[in-house]
């Protein structure tokens, strides 16, 4: 708080000067025209200006209105901000308790003014911070500076004035005041971990930098030695990160920390003049998955057509795994020359879903779907689809004109299936 007040907010030293004068004078005023003694009194007043000062007067640094950074107090006793924070309220609490002689009652007030400070900043658009940790601290200089006071009221043999009293109304305050600042806290303020939030944007930005060199390996790997990484670009869905790079020989794509490529199409779309068979081709296609794409290769079946003809001729490599005859989301599709160069590829790593059996079949399916439409069947496909967030197993029969799905276990046509 005072470090932030120090370099955030623009004329606090001269703001506590005119304040200290507003309050100095007329309390030492009145304190002599009492005949009471005005030295510790005008000194109290005086701080407590200060504090007020160095807490509410509006900067340029703080959360939004109406949060308070709620993470747990760290490092209370050992960072500079908390013992600033501590030094800010223990001197004020001693004054008071010199002065009133009620160290209980002085450490619940000065903890119920520091409560008040954190709700202020929280809902006054000061820009200012609210914190947890700041209201540890101030708390705790607030009661280590009562029991200075009380000690040295000990020392000078002038015990508290009615401890019994002090006890009661000390206890009593404190427990309102926790009650009420809990409440307003609990209902009008909204909760933040700022903490949390700058391990997680530390976490985010070391994570990019691993995922930038992944992707940057991984365009090597894909186009070659050569390659070199031009930009790339982070996109944060859920708990992963997709990293696009582009690249002097094309682009590539893929999700971190889960090291999944997407996608990668080279800046050289032309077949090339090889001499690779389609067996050759299909080999090399098996090399290049079993490195990349481990996990979608495994026990999947490879289709393999040729594109285009003559000499630059190329040839798109399918990969598909299949369960109990149902085709699984996990998709591979590689383009890849006669010589083995992969111009590109598009994938989705998706684990297996647990799927509920079969029970419609093929025959079931397309005199489901003839009575819905009326046409003949063209095509059938069974597959895993997600339905309202859940897999089944999903036939899609086709008539050329309209595609019909229906849930394989219950016989159910799917509206608008994904």
């Amino acid at each position: 708080m005072i470090e932030a007040s120090i370099s955030a907010v623009p004329g606090l030293i001269i703001t506590f000067l005119i304040l200290s004068a507003l309050v100095a004078v007329p309390t030492a005023l009145v304190a002599k025209a009492r005949n009471k003694p005005w030295p510790l009194r005008t000194a109290l007043a005086i701080y407590l200006a200060g504090i007020l000062a160095v807490t509410l007067l509006p900067g340029d640094a703080g959360l939004q209105t109406g949060q308070c950074d709620t993470g747990m107090p760290t490092h209370l006793f050992t960072s500079a901000s908390s013992l600033l924070n501590i030094a800010l309220f223990a001197p004020g609490a001693l004054l008071a308790v010199l002065l009133f002689r009620r160290p209980v009652t002085v450490a619940a007030a000065f903890v119920y003014l520091s409560g008040a400070v954190e709700l202020t900043q929280s809902v006054a658009n000061l820009g200012r911070s609210c914190s947890v940790t700041d209201l540890a601290a101030n708390a705790s200089g607030s009661v280590l500076g009562s029991l200075a006071g009380a000690l040295w009221l000990y020392q000078q043999k002038q015990p508290p004035r009615r401890p019994v009293r002090d006890l009661l109304w000390g206890t009593s305050l404190a427990v309102v005041c926790a009650v009420a600042v809990a409440g307003i806290f609990h209902s009008r303020i909204d909760s933040v971990d700022v903490v949390a939030m700058d391990d997680q944007r530390r976490d985010l930005a070391e994570s990019a930098v691993e995922a930038d060199e992944w992707i940057a390996t991984a365009a090597r790997g894909v186009f070659g030695s050569d390659t070199q990484v031009l930009e790339t670009a982070t996109q944060k869905n859920g708990s992963r990160l997709k990293i696009t790079a582009k690249t002097n020989r094309g682009s590539i794509s893929g999700w971190w920390p889960n090291r999944d490529l997407e996608s990668a199409w080279s800046s050289n779309t032309r077949g090339d003049e090889g001499s690779f068979s389609k067996q050759q081709v299909a080999t090399a296609a098996d090399e290049f998955t079993r490195k990349w794409f481990p996990k979608n290769v495994a026990g999947s079946k490879q289709r393999i057509r040729s594109v285009g003809d003559g000499a630059t001729r190329a040839y798109v490599v399918v990969y598909r795994r299949y369960m109990d005859g149902v085709m699984m989301p996990m998709r591979l599709d590689l383009t890849i020359t006669t010589t083995g160069r992969v111009i590109g590829f598009t994938a989705r790593t998706v684990e297996d879903p647990a799927l509920p059996p079969v029970a419609i079949d093929k025959a079931k399916a397309v005199d489901l779907a003839k009575r819905e439409t009326g046409l003949p069947t063209e095509s059938t496909l069974l597959l895993a689809q997600q339905v309202k967030g859940k897999w089944r197993p999903i036939w899609l029969v086709g008539s050329g004109e309209q595609d019909i799905a229906i849930d394989a276990a219950t016989g159910e046509r799917i509206p608008g299936a994904q």
